[in-house]
């Protein structure tokens, strides 16, 4: 029996897809228009657990009080947009944002944060399986891609980092994995490569696949890896599934990552001065935006920061600690969950502008879901809770950068943030968005049938916003 501390800890591509049948790029077919001028990287920065729109960037000032709640709106530099008082740093960032209202599922989801994960990651609809399993729905190896792994799929190979990075986390806690997140039929070679991030120690990043366990010094680094390639050969001879030498693929390209000086650099947050790391916030979420600037620096093309949740105010937030305010909304918000946001989104639009990246770089703030505009969630004291429950009618998405106007607002809500009233606005839309901004205009693939699939058949990129 081989002891677990023996492996590399937690491989990237876990193992949601190693059954996967025989996935290739096929022939491209043109289904959407080309940039002339792509952008180079994208950066998705998700807030989990499912932001209220109405509270920050689709506030309804003259709704009355049961639904507007206690925040005021205040001027930005970007006149027509209007943000939450508690968004001052933002505010200052508005000439740079392009904020679509009206983002909405259509009925087509569940209402669960997997659903709404799966929905706004890959834009595609969630299939029924989500009805009947919920939030116990895993990852499946024939679920639709993530954006970032079609966009990285689509890019030449950067010679030294991952196509696709996520970090500080991979949603959620083991067995229950948000689905959506991974390559699933692309291929799991075109799988996020994860970095960690201990809240303790925000400045430091650790990738499972190239993190060395405490037993385990340099020196021994080529006796653990014959020890590996026994381990895959033993598995081979049971297995001879096609991707499980995909697995070694992906193994192989970490022991490179790990002795690669390129990959050291791009993780050591350390050679930023302490200013800009104090102007982003020395917290997970605020490294974690500093780090991925780094990374698209680095020439990574699609680098995914998920809200790291703190655990400390799952109480008192009726929440896993993130941005599913189920109680106490406005003080969760007030206090913690924006004052943090407000700080490391403004740095990042600042300093990607400053160093000249931002029109290269497109900035993109989604969720799974708005929150429930009238206010009172009868699982958390009703009124008396002063919270919000889900709300996957109506939610807003936030782009920067990447050939995107700033300074405007596309779609309009109805006067209590509850439905479109104006150019609804499919998760689809917005996935085809990004990739025209990417400047990704085909992708077709084969599934384990042979049969050609386009994974960009649905919704349109919306252009009005370049």
């Amino acid at each position: 029996m081989f002891n677990r501390r023996t492996f590399l800890v937690a491989s990237t591509v876990g193992y949601a897809g190693l059954h996967l049948g025989r996935t290739s790029l096929a022939s491209p077919q043109g289904s959407v228009p080309r940039r002339s001028r792509p952008a180079k990287s994208t950066i998705l920065f998700f807030l989990c657990g499912g932001a209220s729109h109405i509270d920050t960037w689709d506030m309804k000032p003259d709704a009355p009080l049961e639904y507007r709640g206690a925040f005021q709106q205040i001027q930005t530099s970007a006149e027509g947009i209007k943000l939450c008082e508690h968004l001052p740093l933002t505010a200052r960032q508005a000439h740079h944002l392009a904020i679509i209202q009206g983002v909405t599922d259509g009925g087509k989801a569940t209402g669960d944060h997997h659903a709404g994960y799966y929905y706004n990651l890959t834009g595609r609809v969630p299939d029924n399986t989500f009805r009947t399993q919920g939030n116990d729905r895993r990852p499946y190896p024939d679920d639709w891609p993530f954006m970032g792994s079609v966009v990285g799929s689509r890019r030449p190979q950067h010679p030294t980092l991952p196509q696709v990075i996520t970090l500080p986390h991979k949603p959620s806690k083991a067995p229950y994995t948000r689905p959506g997140q991974f390559a699933a039929r692309l291929g799991v070679q075109h799988d996020p490569f994860y970095l960690s991030n201990d809240p303790k120690d925000p400045l430091k990043f650790l990738a499972p696949t190239l993190s060395l366990d405490g037993s385990l010094t340099p020196d021994r680094m080529a006796d653990r890896r014959s020890l590996l390639a026994a381990f895959n050969q033993a598995r081979q001879q049971l297995d001879h599934d096609r991707n499980v030498q995909t697995l070694g693929v992906q193994q192989e390209k970490a022991f490179r990552l790990l002795a690669s000086t390129a990959t050291a650099d791009a993780f050591d947050l350390s050679q930023e001065t302490p200013k800009l790391r104090e102007r982003y916030g020395q917290t997970v979420n605020g490294m974690s935006l500093l780090m991925a600037r780094r990374l698209v620096e680095a020439g990574v093309p699609f680098v995914t920061v998920f809200w790291k949740e703190n655990e400390e105010l799952s109480d008192k937030c009726k929440s896993a600690g993130g941005w599913d305010t189920h109680g106490n909304n406005f003080n969760c918000l007030k206090e913690y969950l924006l004052p943090e946001f407000d700080r490391a989104y403004s740095a990042l639009l600042e300093d990607l502008h400053d160093r000249g990246m931002l029109s290269d770089t497109l900035v993109m703030v989604t969720s799974e879901m708005g929150r429930k505009p009238k206010i009172g969630d009868p699982r958390s004291g009703g009124i008396n809770g002063a919270g919000r429950d889900h709300w996957t009618a109506c939610q807003s998405d936030l782009l920067a950068g990447g050939g995107v106007r700033g300074g405007q607002i596309f779609g309009q809500t109805d006067k209590h943030a509850e439905y479109p009233a104006h150019h609804p606005v499919d998760p689809a839309d917005v996935t085809q968005t990004v990739y025209y901004s990417m400047g990704i205009g085909e992708a077709m693939i084969q599934d384990n049938q042979g049969r050609p699939i386009n994974l960009l058949d649905e919704g349109r990129p919306i252009l009005e916003l370049f």
